[in-house]
């Protein structure tokens, strides 16, 4: 599998289980719904005041887990990498691809405290278990320049 066709399964399972940790070392995760960019940006939105804003803050690293949600999805994604809170026109262009995605996004803007977080990856595992033998292909942080 080439990283093209990482974008497609990203595309096509907009939700993922983020996973951060607390300034202590607490795990903490959450589900949240995402877009990507053509050069592997992934955007999500949430309050400021949320457990996953506060801990990424603090520490930048994140791992997602994507897909295997739908009934008889045997594919799913492991991903790491490092997020950041965009501002200014990267923010703008940023959510020009959320809200592609997720046009409801567009009535959050009024939120007090909404904020943008954007994941560069740096690791990934796609893993489909539909296939005999299963096949699970590794990514590293060059596949997503």
């Amino acid at each position: 599998m080439n990283p093209r066709s990482l974008l497609e399964f990203l595309r096509q399972n907009p939700l993922a289980v983020q996973a951060s940790v607390t300034a202590s070392g607490v795990p903490q995760a959450a589900v949240v719904a995402f877009a990507v960019t053509d050069q592997f940006e992934i955007i999500f939105d949430t309050l400021d005041s949320t457990r996953k804003a506060q801990n990424l803050r603090v520490n930048p690293r994140i791992a997602l887990v994507i897909g295997g949600c739908a009934p008889g999805s045997l594919q799913t994604l492991q991903l790491e990498g490092l997020a950041d809170f965009p501002t200014g026109a990267e923010l703008e262009r940023l959510q020009q691809t959320y809200f592609a995605a997720f046009p409801d996004g567009t009535a959050r803007l009024s939120w007090p405290g909404i904020t943008y977080i954007r994941v560069r990856p740096t690791w990934a595992r796609l893993s489909n278990y539909a296939t005999t033998p299963p096949s699970i292909t590794e990514f590293s942080e060059q596949d997503f320049e």
